[in-house]
């Protein structure tokens, strides 16, 4: 009789922890609506659309890459220059679609969302493939930061270049180096990077894309100020030809000119990123679909003008 009591004293005991564990676990996981402001996962509740999210990506975009974009055609020619960027358009168009896709495990609409590149390439491959994309992922945010530093220093030295030419008017070779421009950017880089949630300041977006078009559309706007003064088109249907350049440079130039595009329309790096800031529902792929679809064309009929 003693040990019946004592065994159903235990079980008495073991479903009091199981129901309180229950209960633990239920009032830690939110339910939807179980906080004003607040998605179903607990998460600051998302208010972003097709317009909001094209404007992410724009700002994206269009980068410092859209200013080695002449260059670049310069290098492959008429026929190919403008064919290779529609193509790495309906490239970047269709990979950003199967990305996107993978913004919720299982269910599109209500599977587990994936906050992060990292966290859909966990939910979808696991196992050593998260630390192989991992390592690709930093090294590839490593040479994007580096690549900006550099641009941004070529560009502030050629601002002080400029201004020596028209004092000297142009006996001067004004001859001088970026590093200390270099330094200066990486600095200020690293001192934004420290602050918090930088990352959510809503007027961001907004004040980097009109940045973004105002000194593209000053590139354009030389660029048909060229044109009206020479009354034609330079360049060459074929682009630089074998003469003027080596085998040699023909091949490399032409392949720093295919990277050069490819730059110009990268983003997947923080696609998900954008996506998590989109509101549901509608499902997010299709409302991402939409903005990636609009982006992308308004972005390449900039970059042929």
């Amino acid at each position: 009789m003693e040990e019946e009591r004592d065994e159903n004293r235990s079980s008495r005991n073991y479903q009091q922890i199981e129901l309180q564990q229950q209960i633990d676990v239920e009032q830690d996981t939110p339910q939807p609506g179980y906080l004003k402001g607040l998605d179903d996962d607990g998460r600051p509740k998302r208010t972003g659309n097709v317009w909001t999210s094209s404007s992410h990506i724009i700002t994206a975009v269009i980068g410092s890459g859209v200013l080695s974009l002449a260059w670049a055609i310069a290098q492959l020619g008429w026929i190919a220059g403008p064919a290779v960027m529609v193509l790495f358009a309906l490239v970047n168009f269709y990979t950003s679609n199967l990305l996107a896709g993978c913004y919720r495990s299982g269910d599109p609409i209500s599977g587990k969302r994936n906050y992060t590149y990292m966290d859909a390439v966990r939910a979808n491959l696991g196992g050593s493939k998260v630390k192989l994309c991992g390592a690709i992922q930093y090294i590839n945010l490593l040479g994007v930061a580096i690549g900006y530093t550099i641009a941004a220093s070529i560009s502030m030295m050629a601002i002080k270049r400029s201004n020596c030419f028209h004092r000297s008017k142009g006996k001067d070779p004004c001859h001088m180096s970026s590093n200390g421009y270099m330094i200066m950017f990486g600095v200020t880089e690293i001192f934004f990077s420290q602050i918090p949630d930088f990352n959510e300041v809503w007027w961001l977006s907004i004040v980097a894309a009109v940045m973004s078009f105002t000194y593209s559309t000053v590139g354009l706007g030389l660029g048909i100020a060229k044109v009206s003064e020479t009354r034609k088109f330079k360049g060459s249907l074929m682009g630089i030809s074998i003469g003027k350049a080596t085998p040699t440079q023909k091949i490399w130039r032409s392949m720093q000119a295919l990277g050069d595009i490819a730059f110009a329309y990268s983003f997947s790096i923080i696609l998900i990123e954008i996506q998590d800031t989109i509101k549901s529902p509608p499902a997010e792929h299709k409302t991402m679909r939409k903005a990636t679809l609009l982006s992308i064309v308004v972005t390449t009929v900039f970059y042929l003008l």
